[in-house]
C-alpha cells in the first residue's frame, strides 16, 4: 500500500481521497475498491492509512457520505449525524452533463 492507494501487482485496486483544511476538518470524498479486489481487507487498510496519517490527526470533525459499508466506517469511529438539522447541502446531479 502506498499512501492512499492500494495496488495489485502493477494495477490499481483501490483508492481513497480526503479533502481537508488541515486544521479542523476532514472529509472522505472517495473510498473505492474495484469489485474483483473486494473482500480482501483493502477498504479497511485504506481507512487505517487515512485515520493514521500524521497530517490528518486532531481534526475536530470528520465527515463522509455513504450508502453502504457503514460497519467499515463505524470501526473508525464514524456515527450517524448527531444533529442533521444543522447541516445543509447544495447538490447539482447534472454538473458533468454536456451543456448546450
Amino acid at each position: 500500500m502506498s499512501g492512499d492507494t492500494v495496488h495489485s501487482s502493477a494495477n490499481l485496486a483501490g483508492f481513497a481521497r480526503v479533502i481537508t483544511d488541515h486544521a479542523t476538518f476532514g472529509y472522505i470524498g472517495d473510498l473505492f475498491v474495484l469489485p474483483e479486489h473486494r473482500g480482501r481487507g483493502l477498504s479497511r487498510r485504506l481507512m487505517e492509512a487515512i485515520m493514521g496519517h500524521p497530517e490528518l490527526q486532531n481534526f475536530r470533525r470528520w465527515m463522509l457520505a455513504t450508502s453502504d459499508a457503514h460497519g467499515l466506517y463505524e470501526k473508525s469511529g464514524f456515527r450517524p449525524l448527531a444533529a442533521p438539522d444543522i447541516l445543509m447541502e447544495r447538490h447539482d446531479p447534472n454538473v458533468y452533463a454536456p451543456r448546450d
